[in-house]
């Protein structure tokens, strides 16, 4: 079976987790992503719960890579980057702007190099403004973009997302950049620069809350889990815990108190507009919570899910990992490492029907690729042998070859 990324070889240089997600989304599709490492290796392989000596974070975004060990400080090693970028048609870097520069790797030489490249910077800022400069970080950046503005309750402190969520949506925006370019070089015979950006990325997904604030001018508040634009949503009691429940529109939100016979509210002079029911959320939310705590969660969740309303339970990850829904669609998958046992990790959030995401390989060793890879762009056994007496490469573990993925057993 054949992958939508099949031929397209791509040379990663990003380390730790915004360029390798968007890497790995690449290799997921089927694109032979080469992982370019120092000696001691992407710092993640060291982080997280390490289980026979491999960290299952790195496991988790680092499938369907090779991985070579090179010196990039070195003038050999840098030649052997030059000549692995001329078979590439993608390089991905996330180190800070101007750094890919300095290293000899500027616009113009890799023009030189491959015009047919494709090239990608996932970092901070971007590349122009005053703070191109800045060390940035997830935490800086959901700070930065206004994104944490907007978390919390009103009469709390600003509050970031539990999930690196500026990292991820960088790297998932920088291989949707990545697609769109090489479909441009298919037309046009070049490739080209794209970039992205952790800020810009978030600032993004700011959605309704920035077009209300370009109509209004008003700063959007803190609402919780409140919606900001209207009321009654969010969580509400049950007997035994909370239902999230999303009544976005008139026609659910009469489906919604239709279910707990409440649909009179629609005609209460406190309640019969959006702008009065959102006055008066505290209070319309005690009126729901009192006849909601009249039955379980599991009885709300059927009953309301009936009637065409969106509701669930605010669920744990073991929960989640454990739900039927999610275990029919795949999101948790089993992978065996050499050496190291089976790998619990996410599955493919894309559904390709003809040509599904797969995992063609394990997440690499350290430079279990390095001697293959120096193969593949025409270096001798002579050449890597001295290369690797020199401490420029290192010839790690043989390749850990092809392995697909396991179904996780269904949860007792």
């Amino acid at each position: 079976m054949t992958t939508p990324l099949d031929g397209i070889r791509v040379v990663d240089l990003t380390r730790v987790l915004s360029g390798p997600f968007c890497t790995m989304l690449l290799g997921d599709m089927g694109a032979e992503v080469i992982k370019v490492e120092p000696e001691n290796g992407d710092p993640v392989r060291e982080q997280g719960t390490i289980r026979e000596g491999l960290s299952w974070y790195f496991a988790s975004f680092n499938r369907n890579k090779k991985s070579i060990a090179l010196d990039l400080y070195s003038e050999e090693g840098k030649e052997i980057l030059a000549r692995l970028i001329a078979t590439a048609d993608v390089l991905v870097e996330n180190f800070r702007p101007g750094v890919l520069a300095k290293m000899g790797f500027g616009p113009e030489r890799l023009e030189e190099i491959n015009p047919r490249l494709v090239t990608c910077s996932v970092n901070g800022y971007g590349s122009t403004g005053p703070y191109v400069d800045r060390p940035a970080f997830d935490f800086i950046a959901q700070a930065m973009s206004g994104f944490m503005s907007v978390n919390g309750a009103a009469d709390q402190e600003p509050m970031r997302s539990g999930q690196p969520i500026t990292d991820l949506v960088a790297g998932l925006y920088a291989a949707f950049g990545i697609l769109a370019a090489l479909r441009s070089r298919d037309m046009t015979g070049r490739g080209q620069r794209v970039e992205s950006a952790m800020v810009n990325g978030a600032v993004s997904l700011m959605a309704y809350l920035a077009s209300e604030f370009f109509a209004t001018g008003q700063v959007p508040p803190r609402t919780g889990n409140d919606h900001p634009l209207v009321a009654p949503y969010g969580l509400f009691q049950a007997s035994d815990g909370e239902v999230a429940v999303a009544p976005s529109n008139d026609v659910v939100l009469g489906r919604f108190l239709g279910a707990l016979d409440l649909r009179d509210l629609l005609s209460d002079p406190r309640f019969d507009d959006n702008p009065k029911r959102f006055g008066r959320r505290a209070e319309l939310k005690t009126i729901i919570d009192e006849r909601m705590r009249t039955r379980s969660q599991a009885e709300w969740i059927a009953k309301l899910n009936a009637v065409g309303v969106p509701c669930g339970k605010v669920q744990d990850l073991a929960e989640v990992f454990a739900d039927p829904q999610v275990r029919a669609q795949e999101m948790v998958i089993d992978v065996d490492h050499p050496g190291a046992g089976t790998v619990r990790m996410l599955g493919f959030p894309v559904k390709l029907a003809g040509t599904p995401c797969r995992v063609l390989r394990p997440a690499p060793p350290l430079g279990g690729d390095t001697g293959d890879v120096l193969r593949s762009i025409g270096l001798s056994e002579k050449e890597i042998g001295d290369l690797e007496a020199a401490r420029i490469v290192r010839v790690a573990a043989e390749p850990q070859g092809h392995y697909m993925p396991r179904k996780p057993e269904p949860a007792p």
